[in-house]
């Protein structure tokens, strides 16, 4: 199992045989507006794509969404995507793909196979009370298959019983945080901080973690840097890998 970190969520995974794109977020840098009611008012996304986006969808076989916020499924996406191209979502997002043309449209309520790979959905909470409430609905997926790592990617959530739940059941081999701890002018952060990050961590010792989501979309304001130091401090910066827009991470033995 190989994963390419392209940009904040956007993800190319390796596994089982078979190349899946992950929360495709496809436009060209600075092309969106800023998120509204937001710290860092930015024109999104703040850095381009590491290649051209023609590029990150060569070889994809398969397209899998968490949800369709703008920064993981967004219009660029939607156009370059082939339209036959098996797309895996959460039901709440099924309408919006089939009136974009997509034909091979599978909602996930519990779970399904697809080239000998299991995928699971998970629950999260993209934030706290009513901002939380207000974010929703969201997913995570946990993929299965022989010979393969599970892999759990926790989609836009943060440290909740869900996610704990979801540890607890699966006990995920490598798991995917979206960190970057995103936020607005009030509320608590709708993504994993660094101390999210370290509860999952201390939860699941054995597991490589990968923290993405970071230094893409104005309001999220947890640096890689920040993340790493605060992960040194508590002593599990050597389960997590921070990945560079556009770099490779391989499954440690």
């Amino acid at each position: 199992m190989r994963i390419r970190l392209i940009r904040h969520a956007t993800l190319a995974i390796e596994y089982s045989g078979h190349t899946l794109i992950v929360d495709p977020m496809l436009d060209e840098g600075g092309t969106r507006p800023a998120i509204e009611n937001s710290p860092n008012p930015r024109n999104n996304p703040l850095v381009a794509l590491p290649m051209p986006a023609p590029e990150v969808l060569t070889g994809v076989e398969a397209v899998l969404v968490t949800h369709t916020h703008s920064d993981h499924w967004d219009a660029t996406a939607g156009k370059l995507i082939p339209k036959h191209l098996p797309l895996f979502g959460q039901v709440e997002d099924e309408a919006k793909f089939h009136g974009r043309g997509f034909t091979a449209v599978q909602s996930i309520r519990d779970a399904a196979t697809w080239n000998g790979i299991e995928i699971t959905r998970t629950g999260g909470q993209h934030g706290t009370g009513e901002i939380g409430k207000a974010m929703a609905p969201v997913s995570g997926f946990v993929l299965r298959a022989k010979g393969e790592p599970t892999l759990y990617i926790a989609g836009d959530t943060i440290w909740c019983s869900e996610v704990e739940q979801a540890l607890s059941r699966f006990r995920p081999k490598v798991m995917v945080l979206n960190a970057g701890a995103a936020r607005f002018l009030e509320g608590d952060p709708i993504t994993m901080t660094a101390d999210d990050v370290i509860k999952v961590c201390q939860a699941a010792p054995d597991a490589q973690v990968i923290a993405v989501h970071m230094e893409a979309i104005n309001h999220c304001l947890l640096t890689r840097a920040d993340l790493a130091f605060q992960l040194e401090a508590a002593r599990v910066v050597q389960q997590v890998a921070i990945p560079g827009d556009g770099d490779w991470v391989e499954r440690k033995r």
